[in-house]
């Protein structure tokens, strides 16, 4: 894309913006939650305290909380090894997964259900 492709571009998305800033600015419920932002941190500032205290005031137990992400990690049960034996060649392989090369090999050659049935753990 050319630069003044890209001018022309960026000019029409600023002039969009611009326009659906103005049309905030007439918004009766905008206006409203700006006056009780600005009333609130006069209030705050007023008596001393900050965002942090109010929303400890209120819930005592958000700065305990663990993070929804955080507790996801390593809640997973460990997988558990299995054992195939080949019956033809004597070959063990351990494995956690299904994604080691020398069971994909036997299953590509003796197939999927009878690579299964060699599981002896």
């Amino acid at each position: 894309m050319s630069r003044l492709a890209e001018f022309r571009k960026l000019e029409q998305q600023l002039a969009s913006q611009l326009a659906e800033l103005e049309a905030m600015k007439g918004d009766a419920g905008l206006k409203k939650e700006i006056e009780f932002e600005s009333k609130l941190r006069d209030l705050l500032a007023k008596y001393g305290f900050s965002l942090k205290d109010i929303i400890n005031l209120l819930d005592p137990q958000a700065g305990r909380r663990a993070p929804t992400v955080d507790s996801k990690a390593g809640s997973r049960k460990p997988r558990q090894v299995k054992v195939y034996k080949n019956p033809h060649t004597g070959e063990v392989v351990e494995t956690k997964g299904g994604n080691q090369k020398t069971l994909k090999e036997w299953k590509a050659e003796h197939g999927s259900a009878t690579v299964e049935s060699w599981l002896t753990k």
